[in-house]
């Protein structure tokens, strides 16, 4: 939609409101091609009068294409395309016929408070032959369309809401005269209803009241049904009962300001409706496990504390505290995956309570630890590790830093996160390796960075050249997408 609005308002003089208009036509068009089994181009008329610019194109579902090139941006200048000017000055449907075929070729004008804003060339692949009766249905409402167009009534003004996903013609289509009656649908259509209930023919019935008998489901009953399937409102509904899903998108047609039926698309969305309460029930499942695993590292981490109490050698409690702590680390992960749908995380949440798990962890200390920048959304299976190391580099940071603040700072970028634990400590000696001193935190850290999350581990001098600064540097473009 991006390349017509720049066409619209570098190549033209139509106004907003007329873009906007333009905009709703070419949202809707597809039930146009469809029904046409033709290939439509948006024409605008450029700045005063001088030509036409391609601006929009579709190819339809329900046929071949008769266009296999793409022709939006292409501009005609007048008399280039003598069926554009004679339907810009006719202010008509004007079509000719090449070769034999009927209709081959159209140009529908789009008028908007009755002025002329665009014009849609409707190219159609369809041979010169007697057509059956879903072909015939689909060509009279194409024409009816065509008019509504010209008359400045398709697309409508303001639909009802619809569905999440419309159905197409091809999907089921269903024609209703003025009163709501069905006078033809097709196999998909009929099909449709019959998984619904219906027992009977479709054709002939008052489609409403049909509709809301079958639509037997506890609950509020949809109000958008009773108008888009009687054809007097456009936009969408559902027909849904214990056996199947049914959703409805209602074009009421008009000429000349009156009421003249409507078109109902029909698809069954039994299956997709199926498999989406499947996906929701799993992502449930799954959210449920993430809170059991959070209760039972919980648990883990209130029997180690029971045990580092009923311990008098300080480097047993300690080592006891530190597992107290990954485990804890661990923990924050699960429960927020236990509130979050699906398997990517707000690492920032994660992040902060970290912190405050560090922060409960070292109430001796006396030092602050906060988060400064933000890490943005991040897959489950970053977060875990991630996590892991920056619970051990901020437990460093806060027992050899000095007793200086601890500052959390991540960073970035479209290929990369960087993320600085930066301590005013007194730093790490020059002739010291400190992957060579045995420490099992740094060991833990340096494992997880790269070989979990395939990243680097840096120990800096920090800002100024004062304290230490503990940097992770990971690739994040091929995981988060």
């Amino acid at each position: 939609m991006a390349r017509f609005d720049d066409l619209a308002r570098e190549r033209t003089d139509l106004t907003e409101a007329d873009i906007d208009h333009l905009r709703a036509l070419i949202s809707d068009w597809t039930l146009l091609s469809d029904t046409a089994f033709a290939d439509l181009v948006l024409w605008l008329p450029t700045w005063h009068g001088a030509g036409f610019v391609a601006a929009a194109q579709v190819r339809p579902t329900t046929g071949p294409t008769s266009m296999f090139d793409d022709v939006v941006g292409e501009y005609a200048a007048r008399g280039r395309r003598p069926l554009l000017d004679r339907a810009a000055a006719a202010r008509r449907v004007i079509a000719d016929r090449i070769d034999g075929t009927p209709a081959a070729l159209e140009a529908i004008p789009v008028l908007r408070e009755g002025r002329l804003v665009g014009i849609v060339e409707r190219h159609s692949a369809i041979a010169d032959r007697d057509f059956g009766p879903l072909e015939q249905a689909y060509l009279d409402a194409a024409d009816e369309l065509a008019a509504m167009t010209v008359e400045g009534t398709f697309p409508p003004v303001r639909p009802l809401a619809r569905t999440g996903s419309p159905p197409r013609v091809g999907d089921g289509f269903v024609r209703l005269d003025d009163t709501g009656i069905v006078t033809f649908a097709s196999p998909n259509a009929r099909s449709a209803y019959h998984r619904l209930g219906l027992a009977t023919d479709l054709v002939g019935v008052d489609l409403a009241r049909t509709s809301a008998k079958l639509a037997r489901r506890p609950g509020q009953v949809d109000e958008a049904l009773a108008v888009v399937a009687a054809g007097r409102a456009a936009g969408g509904a559902e027909v849904e009962n214990s056996g199947a899903v049914v959703t409805l998108r209602g074009v009421p047609l008009l000429r000349r300001g009156r009421h003249t039926g409507a078109i109902v698309l029909v698809r069954d969305a039994t299956e997709i409706r199926r498999r989406d309460r499947a996906l929701l029930s799993k992502d449930a499942t799954i959210r449920e496990i993430h809170h059991r695993v959070k209760n039972n590292l919980q648990t883990v981490a209130a029997l180690l504390r029971l045990q580092a109490r009923r311990i008098d050698a300080p480097e047993a409690r300690a080592a006891l505290d530190e597992a107290v702590r990954r485990v804890g680390a661990i923990a924050v992960v699960h429960e927020t995956l236990a509130h979050t749908p699906g398997e990517r995380v707000d690492a920032d949440e994660v992040a902060d309570r970290l912190v405050a798990l560090v922060r409960d962890m070292s109430i001796g200390a006396r030092v602050s630890v906060r988060r400064q920048g933000s890490f943005g959304v991040l897959p489950a299976e970053i977060v875990t590790p991630l996590s892991m190391a920056l619970g051990e580099l901020l437990q460093n940071a806060v027992e050899h830093g000095g007793g200086t603040d601890v500052v959390l700072l991540p960073s970035r970028t479209s290929a990369e996160l960087v993320v600085d634990v930066v301590d005013g400590g007194p730093g790490i000696p020059l002739d010291v390796d400190p992957f060579a001193t045995g420490r099992l935190g740094l060991q833990i850290v340096r494992t997880l960075v790269t070989e979990e999350l395939g990243g680097r581990l840096e120990l800096l001098p920090g800002p100024d050249g004062a304290g230490t600064c503990a940097r992770v540097v990971l690739p994040v473009r091929d995981r988060t997408g």
